[in-house]
């Protein structure tokens, strides 16, 4: 008797033919059943959960290139700031991170209440993985035990809080915030009461900050585009008073704001100057014009009294007197890229966030040692070393780096010509190839970061890139609907091009390499699964030759043995990688909704379940694997972060 098919709501099974069929946006996906699964295999049948779950262990990584004042040392000797949807709490001393993972999205701003445990922090609007609107919200946690302590705001920001200040002189009850409506909303609060005390429309052009003063808990100064406004809270009312310029240059904008500790307000702008602010009045009391070349991002004043500032066109740290003279100043190099917070550490010690997403330990004179590095532009590639604790990221920043995956420090960086997009080790580790948004890819050596060889295939971006397991061919999947296929030899570092896998009638998206090193299936953008022969490129259409590969790795999204990942009425887009640990157990999913799952594999039932890591803020790019399976690392695309997950 003929085994009856089987369907459930987007799938179905026939047991004639032996393949799966699923829908992705009303397409059939067919998927072909291995011999030894034809007799047992059923729609219906329920997957277990792994048995290993994921714990965010280290986040690579600062968000300077937007945000700012996000910097901050605790008395328990960790740095606090944040990346993604992730605030990081590291302690550099002994090289560990905590993390508080309550947001569901980019957070924005950050702020430390006076008793230095409370921590608040606010966050843009987000969508859910049904799509729901998630509203920017603020929320206060104990840096200590890293519990929520108070919501507020859900319901009343637009589209992002972008400043959030802590009051300091009346035991930090009030917290203040601005969101990034069109006419920045100054709100107040009793934080602990979560009650809106007072709100006004603070200014139709963008604020970059906004503080209480250090001595009057019914003043708060804002800051932003051609502003300075300094704010009285009497009751329910905000009552604004301009800072007057008069003969002074009016900058472009504001950029930052101190207090000295007589609580004259300090505040460094576009022009380069700095502007002393007499107490209580909104006049000009001292000028230091031309403190630096460019805007200042930053002014820190320090526990002695003396202030430092942090320059961005000059990428300058400068040290000034009480009385507003230049003490020293060293200089950021530009790789490290323009200051954009300052934070004193411990006795003479800075900690300095930078644009470019870094955090350096620095010391007057010229002590400066980068603690967090990470990249700057959408980030795609990533691969992982085949023997050690190391892995590779490219991104379209043209940064390539190489990391050790237990100091969480890159062991060399690389700036190239084109954006990467995607990278892969040979199997020796003695080279990797990257390829890029312009149809270049380049083999570059592991030991030397020295560039081996150039080539190009097409104009198009080259979206994945692979050795075979022998290490005798390289895949080169591109956008132009091709993938080229290279004969290696000289352990990487001479290739030709020996074949063209013609046939998709849309970008190739991923691939996989046979065990055997003879084939090669990928996927395309408009969720075909085709397979190639890897000497020659040629299709092969018959199923049979192909149906009982053994694959040496499963990163293509569309698969038998991969398709349980697939949420729901998903868009083909919802996956954006897979991959399966090197010993056949798990498989780590990454989505559009800042999500990382983890199924067990093989993951060939429709909707497998899964346990979910949550830390990016949008979609998740790519996944993979530490050699020893130990640890699986997730790249984020708009967040631009790293995330390293125990397993």
């Amino acid at each position: 008797m003929k085994k009856s098919s089987s369907k459930t709501k987007e799938c179905s099974f026939n047991a004639e033919d032996s393949y799966v069929r699923m829908f992705l946006r009303g397409r059939p996906v067919t998927m072909h059943l291995p011999d030894q699964q034809k007799e047992s295999y059923s729609l219906d049948l329920k997957v277990a959960l792994p048995d290993r779950k994921l714990k965010l262990q280290w986040v690579y990584g600062y968000r300077g290139r937007d945000c700012r004042s996000n910097l901050y040392l605790l008395p328990t000797g960790e740095i606090v700031y944040f990346n993604a949807s992730v605030v990081v709490l590291f302690n550099t001393e002994e090289q560990q991170q905590r993390h508080y993972l309550g947001h569901n999205d980019d957070v924005k701003c950050l702020s430390v209440h006076p008793d230095m445990v409370t921590i608040a922090t606010g966050q843009v609007a987000g969508t859910s993985n049904d799509g729901k609107l998630q509203a920017p919200h603020v929320r206060v946690w104990d840096s200590v035990s890293l519990n929520t302590l108070h919501v507020i705001g859900m319901g009343m920001f637009e589209r992002a809080v972008t400043c959030v200040a802590f009051s300091k002189s009346n035991g930090g009850t009030f917290l203040c915030a601005v969101d990034d409506a069109n006419d920045h909303i100054l709100t107040v609060w009793n934080w602990q009461k979560e009650k809106q005390l007072a709100d006004v429309k603070c200014s139709n052009d963008s604020v970059l900050g906004a503080v209480f003063h250090p001595m009057d808990a019914n003043l708060i100064v804002t800051c932003g585009k051609s502003h300075i406004n300094f704010w009285t809270v009497e009751g329910s009312t905000l009552t604004k008073r301009q800072g007057l310029f008069e003969k002074h240059e009016k900058p472009k904008y504001v950029l930052c704001v101190a207090f000295a500790e007589n609580g004259d307000a300090i505040t460094g702008d576009s022009s380069g100057n700095i502007y002393v602010w007499a107490k209580g009045g909104s006049r000009i009391s001292k000028v230091v014009s031309g403190a630096h070349e460019g805007g200042i991002f930053s002014l820190c004043v320090l526990k002695d009294g003396t202030m430092v500032s942090g320059g961005g066109k000059d990428r300058k740290v400068v040290l000034w007197d009480h009385d507003y003279k230049k003490k020293a100043e060293m200089e950021v190099g530009e790789p490290l890229g323009p200051v954009r917070a300052l934070a004193e550490g411990k006795l003479g010690e800075l900690f300095v966030g930078t644009t470019k997403n870094a955090i350096i330990k620095a010391a007057f004179p010229d002590t400066l040692t980068p603690i967090v590095q990470g990249h700057t532009d959408e980030l795609w590639g990533l691969d992982v070393h085949p023997s050690m604790e190391q892995f590779v990221t490219c991104c379209q920043d043209k940064q390539v780096h190489l990391w050790d995956a237990i100091s969480h420090q890159p062991l060399w960086s690389k700036t190239i010509e084109d954006p990467g997009r995607c990278a892969g080790f040979h199997p020796s580790g003695a080279v990797l190839a990257v390829g890029t948004l312009t149809g270049r890819w380049l083999v570059l050596d592991t030991d030397t970061r020295d560039l081996v060889s150039m080539h190009t295939d097409g104009n198009e971006i080259i979206s994945n890139i692979k050795y075979s397991p022998d290490g005798n061919f390289l895949a080169v999947a591109s956008h132009d609907n091709f993938v080229y296929i290279y004969a290696v030899t000289e352990t990487g570092r001479k290739n030709s091009r020996v074949g063209k896998c013609t046939g998709h009638s849309s970008f190739v998206t991923h691939l996989d390499w046979s065990a055997d090193s003879q084939h090669l299936v990928t996927n395309s953008g408009d969720y075909e699964i085709l397979f190639w022969e890897a000497s020659s490129g040629k299709h092969v259409t018959n199923m049979d030759v192909v149906r009982n590969q053994q694959w040496a790795t499963y990163t293509c999204t569309l698969s038998f043995n991969t398709f349980g990942v697939w949420p729901d009425g998903a868009d083909g887009t919802d996956i954006n990688a897979v991959c399966r640990s090197h010993d056949g157990s798990l498989l780590a999913s990454a989505d559009d909704f800042g999500k990382v799952h983890l199924f067990s594999f093989p993951c060939s039932q429709p909707r497998a379940p899964s346990h979910e890591g949550s830390g990016h803020s949008s979609h998740v790019t790519n996944v993979a694997f530490l050699h020893d399976d130990s640890h699986l690392l997730s790249t984020g695309g708009k967040d631009t972060s790293i995330l390293q997950w125990a397993v």
